[in-house]
């Protein structure tokens, strides 16, 4: 059983930047890059298995052979349709849409396997950085509906400071966006579906203002939702920062050495988002580095990191 390492899938969104190639060493296609889809089943975005032992070219062929499932994704998968998280890292040069995502029951009922709750690791921010998280009135919905309708929605939002090594648990049916100047790591459940309430009145590339779907968010927004923020506490080394029914993320600083064992019940997925060093199995070691994404497989058992380094290990539980 081997680490899996997977091909980024690449997005070029009109708010992208260009710091996945300049700041986590990114051979992106484009100049301007917006999100790095690190791994990823989801069908807008599946991502290529670089070291493939299996028979298949992607995760989601991989999850789809029954006879790994339990050996590579763990217990906790065995009755899943799809492979659970997408992970990504993310750009934003400026501001993303103001969106929601819907929740699980909202999602079935439109035909999706489950909705989209989430999480933030900023990796960098500016002095003055801000998050919007949620609505500041809990506000009935003919009230949302009126300020949605008629693009007033600006003046009830919930602005955060941020700051390098937050964690933002984003809840599905929150009003949320990542605001300019923002390199995010973001953990979620593996869904592609977003709906836009107000985007700043932006026009796309071919000069149209791109579209909203503010019918859909406004069945979805929860208004009671606001966001949590997690700072990063240097003296914990193994730092758990989001907690979630969807998925657990912990933050881990590696002085060195490091040393962790695989879980029969669920896959690691990895992040590496400082530093650089080896990783060590029982039969294969691999130089990684700042930018990194792989999969530790359930049945790998033991595994070191040799090096200085900062990574995410993202579980579901």
């Amino acid at each position: 059983m081997k680490v899996i390492f997977l091909e980024p899938v690449y997005k070029d969104y009109i708010w992208g930047g260009d710091k996945l190639k300049k700041e986590l060493n990114k051979k992106v296609p484009y100049d301007r890059v917006a999100e790095s889809w690190e791994i990823s089943s989801n069908d807008n975005g599946i991502c290529k298995i670089i070291n493939s032992e299996y028979g298949v070219n992607n995760l989601k062929e991989l999850f789809e052979l029954q006879q790994y499932r339990k050996s590579i994704f763990g217990n906790k998968c065995m009755d899943l349709k799809e492979f659970p998280l997408l992970i990504k890292f993310i750009d934003a040069k400026e501001n993303l849409s103001i969106q929601v995502h819907p929740d699980d029951e909202s999602a079935k009922k439109m035909g999706m396997i489950n909705g989209k709750s989430e999480m933030w690791y900023v990796l960098q921010c500016s002095s003055d950085g801000k998050i919007i998280g949620g609505i500041k009135e809990n506000l009935k919905k003919e009230e949302l509906k009126t300020i949605i309708e008629n693009d007033n929605i600006y003046e009830y939002l919930n602005f955060v400071q941020i700051r390098k090594g937050d964690s933002i648990y984003i809840p599905s049916g929150t009003v949320h966006a990542i605001l300019k100047d923002t390199l995010i790591c973001e953990i979620q459940q593996n869904s592609d579906v977003t709906y836009r309430v107000y985007d700043w009145n932006r026009k796309d590339i071919n000069g149209k203002q791109r579209k909203l779907n503010k019918k859909e968010a406004i069945e979805v927004i929860n208004s009671k939702n606001k966001v949590e923020i997690i700072h990063d506490d240097k003296n914990n080394i193994c730092q758990n920062i989001v907690d979630c029914e969807f998925f657990n993320v912990q933050r881990i600083i590696c002085k060195k050495y490091y040393k962790d064992i695989s879980n029969n019940d669920t896959f690691y997925a990895i992040n590496i988002i400082e530093g650089k060093g080896i990783l060590k199995t029982k039969d294969e070691s691999y130089d990684i580095e700042k930018g990194n994404s792989f999969l530790i497989p359930s049945s790998l058992g033991s595994y070191e990191l040799f090096g200085d380094m900062v990574i995410l290990k993202s579980y579901i539980i």
